[in-house]
């Protein structure tokens, strides 16, 4: 399996992939505003999105900054393998690929959520050596 670091010429195939992860998060459709987040991203340069060859899959980091490390870690805040190619191995290589990238980077860690009923994302991630947080609870407010 080929991985990359996407690009703005990527976004032909990126768009239907973070279309498809929001509807799985229960959005509705909205390709226009995909293309608008997505190609801010790339212009701003504030995510790093990782897609393979064949645009079957993704994986979107975000870059923050730990003030108890004074190192710099990144949220996988986004990973998508469309559903006829779950269980290729795909899921596995995009998280060993924003691994790769965040040790490149030097960041002293990576932390991600997904849904609690998840299952199969779970399991994903324990399979890849991920922990699951048992020292701290995360909390949220919308503000929207």
């Amino acid at each position: 399996m080929t991985i990359h670091r996407a690009t703005i010429a990527d976004l032909d195939r990126l768009v239907p992939l973070f279309d498809a992860y929001r509807q799985f998060y229960e959005q509705p459709s909205d390709p226009a505003g995909g293309r608008a987040f997505l190609t801010e991203r790339f212009e701003r340069g504030d995510s790093i999105v990782l897609i393979d060859a064949d645009g079957v899959g993704f994986a979107q980091l975000y870059p923050m900054l730990s003030s108890v490390r004074m190192r710099r870690t990144f949220i996988l805040n986004d990973l998508f393998v469309q559903p006829d190619t779950r269980c290729s191995g795909l899921g596995h290589a995009l998280l060993q690929a924003a691994c790769d990238e965040a040790r490149a980077a030097g960041a002293a860690r990576m932390t991600l959520s997904t849904a609690v009923d998840n299952s199969a994302a779970h399991a994903l991630y324990v399979r890849a050596g991920w922990k699951r947080d048992a020292q701290f609870h995360t909390y949220t407010i919308a503000l929207d």
